[in-house]
């Protein structure tokens, strides 16, 4: 399992889980490494995270955790049952698929983590920026909550995603 943080702006580091992720350690995450993510690229506070609505996510101590940080960065809920609307399934798309072109391929878990890893790290500069402003507008109706417009919000967004491919 892996972990990431990515913005329109920068990626993070990707992370490898080497357990079932838990409330408990989505929590160690969040304060380990998406908050100084946040703090760096989203230094004027604007920021604003995105995730599914998993079961650690949504875990009593991550959501205290998103609530005591709220000053530090804008915490997007995704309405409960909601369409996948995250652009990271699509960015981890393509990084699975470049992981997998590699030569030689992946043939055990550690190799598919490193192959992720330098695929990852290949990704030019930018790269995030063109599926982020690919997402038609109407996709986000379910912003409609948020004060922000579609275009204010794709360059605001982070998200992150996690996979049990690796």
């Amino acid at each position: 399992m892996v972990w990431d943080v990515c913005s329109w702006r920068d990626m993070g580091l990707l992370i490898r889980l080497e357990t079932t992720l838990t409330g408990d350690r989505y929590l160690s995450i969040l304060s380990d490494h998406l908050h100084s993510f946040m703090s760096i690229v989203h230094y004027d506070g604007l920021g604003q995270f995105q995730q599914d609505n998993a079961t650690p996510h949504a875990s009593r101590v991550a959501t205290k955790w998103l609530q005591e940080h709220s000053s530090d960065f804008r915490h997007f809920h995704w309405p409960p049952k909601s369409p996948k609307m995250n652009i990271i399934e699509d960015i981890w798309d393509a990084l699975l698929h470049a992981a997998e072109k590699r030569s030689p391929p992946p043939r055990t878990p550690m190799d598919l983590l490193t192959a992720l890893q330098d695929s990852w790290c290949e990704f030019p500069p930018g790269y995030l920026q063109t599926p982020v402003e690919s997402v038609p507008a109407t996709s986000f109706c379910v912003t409609s909550a948020c004060s922000w417009g579609p275009d204010t919000i794709l360059r605001r967004c982070t998200g992150f995603f996690f996979c049990s491919s690796a």
